[in-house]
């Protein structure tokens, strides 16, 4: 070995190298940590799927303006939705609400409209006279097992057709 020196690593060089390095990892990690997190609250994974069923309109009775309407939504998906409104071209005059059954205070129950209903990413929502339901304008010549064409609109799955039959108070359950 004739003059030529090996090179060797001074603490220097070392510190530089490291430094180097650390900047990479360092960023890797922070998006690692954000995507995790973004995985934890639900915002990943397979979009909203929607699936309206058993649509039931109440029969009205004497001279009641409006009656109420109920779904079974399932959301199959990974990601939540809400059905923000619902609409019909076969009401009768005026539109339908949203409608949450609210107990008071003096055991007597009352109906507050809602803006709109939360559905559950793997989950789904059967809307019942307890519950979350539509009020909807009513015609005088709906018949029994007649059927109302409804839109549910949804903030992300987009507006869903659908059909309830018309059925008297308290058959089916409801």
């Amino acid at each position: 070995m004739t003059g030529q020196s090996l090179w060797r690593p001074t603490r220097r060089r070392l510190t530089d190298t490291l430094l180097a390095a650390l900047a990479p990892v360092a960023v890797c990690g922070l998006a690692l940590g954000g995507l995790s997190t973004w995985t934890a609250y639900g915002n990943a994974g397979s979009p909203a799927r929607i699936k309206v069923t058993d649509g039931k309109v109440l029969l009205p009775f004497g001279d009641t303006p409006d009656t109420a309407a109920f779904f079974r939504i399932t959301n199959s998906g990974g990601a939540a939705d809400r059905l923000l409104k619902v609409t019909s071209a076969e009401a009768g005059a005026g539109t339908p609400t949203l409608s949450r059954h609210v107990m008071t205070s003096g055991n007597s129950a009352s109906d507050r409209t809602v803006a709109s209903v939360a559905v559950p990413a793997g989950d789904s929502l059967a809307m019942s006279p307890d519950g979350v339901d539509v009020i909807v304008p009513a015609k005088k010549d709906w018949q029994s097992g007649d059927l109302v064409s409804f839109t549910l609109h949804f903030e992300h799955s987009g507006a869903v057709k659908t059909l309830a039959v018309v059925v008297r108070p308290g058959q089916d359950g409801i």
